[in-house]
């Protein structure tokens, strides 16, 4: 595809390798190195002179580390000529700082949009933003693609018998909603309540009726994993005959693994948009790649085709 060149920092190198790969291009090359004071240096090892350039770098730890590369490289291919840069973000960073909900502090997922365009990016593409008013906090183009129909096709696969969808609290009843639409099943809402001063969400409520069902808990992230869990064992106790998640992004922090390995939830259907390390790995995360839409949006964005087909 003449034109066109993909980089990737170090955040997810299998990740960007599986997009070229999808493309049928090379990955491009360039090296990061450390100093022996911990500053980063990023140089461009290939002529991207007027070229049509993609980074692939997703927020993972150490995620300001891999969102200092990503800037770094922007400027540099910048610097280099490159004609447009677009930063490929599947995992947008600080996506959960979208809001100043305290006094005094950074609403930094703004923040990060305006570094991303000082950097040199003329253009973001991600995947499901925590927030979707994070995409209005930038002022170049950008796309957000979804992971949902991908997730969605995995599930019908699984022969799943009078199944339902679980939204694990009421914020995300919306999103949830979107899953039980695409797989005609119905809905049910997990709702949490907070009582005393511990400032602890504790189930109280279910909306819907899971009794004898297979339960299938969406949402687009796991970090500790604290209300799927929580989620999990409330939907069992009601009856639910099993329970299973499907989830977009696997941030997997904390004592996620350790709590997934002692749960009864049967499986955990996730994609690649986050590198999950080996220990972190397990039997139940089942691990669908994004790498084939993300190479078709970078495609139609190439070749100032519309992307309104990937978003549905």
């Amino acid at each position: 595809m003449p034109g066109l060149k993909v980089f990737t920092g170090s955040a997810h190198p299998a990740l960007a390798q599986a997009i070229c790969d999808a493309l049928g291009l090379p990955l491009g090359r360039s090296t990061t190195r450390r100093f022996s004071n911990e500053n980063l240096k990023v140089k461009i090892e290939e002529n991207v002179r007027e070229e049509d350039v993609f980074v692939v770098q997703p927020s993972c730890p150490p995620v300001s580390e891999g969102l200092v590369e990503l800037l770094i490289m922007l400027d540099a291919l910048k610097s280099a000529s490159a004609r447009r840069v677009t930063a490929v973000l599947p995992y947008y960073p600080y996506a959960r700082s979208d809001k100043k909900d305290e006094p005094r502090i950074s609403i930094t997922a703004r923040l990060v949009a305006d570094l991303l365009e000082a950097a040199g990016a003329d253009r973001v593409l991600t995947m499901d933003l925590h927030s979707p008013q994070i995409q209005g906090f930038f002022r170049i183009p950008s796309d957000q693609l979804t992971a949902v129909p991908l997730l969605c096709n995995h599930l019908r696969t699984l022969g799943l018998r009078e199944a339902v969808v679980v939204a694990a609290d009421v914020g995300e009843a919306k999103d949830a909603g979107r899953f039980a639409k695409r797989l005609d099943l119905p809905l049910a809402i997990v709702d949490k309540r907070r009582s005393g001063d511990d400032e602890r969400a504790r189930v109280a409520h279910l909306v819907g009726d899971v009794a004898g069902r297979d339960c299938i808990i969406v949402d687009d992230e796991i970090a500790t994993g604290g209300t799927l869990f929580e989620a999990t064992d409330f939907l069992l106790g009601a009856g639910a005959r099993s329970v299973q998640a499907a989830i977009v992004h696997p941030v997997l922090s904390g004592p996620a693994t350790a709590r997934l390995r002692g749960s009864p939830l049967v499986r955990l259907t996730v994609t690649d948009t986050i590198p999950i390390p080996p220990e972190k790995q397990d039997p139940k995360i089942d691990v669908l790649s994004v790498a084939p839409v993300l190479a078709q949006a970078i495609t139609r964005i190439h070749d100032g085709a519309s992307l309104s087909d990937l978003f549905h």
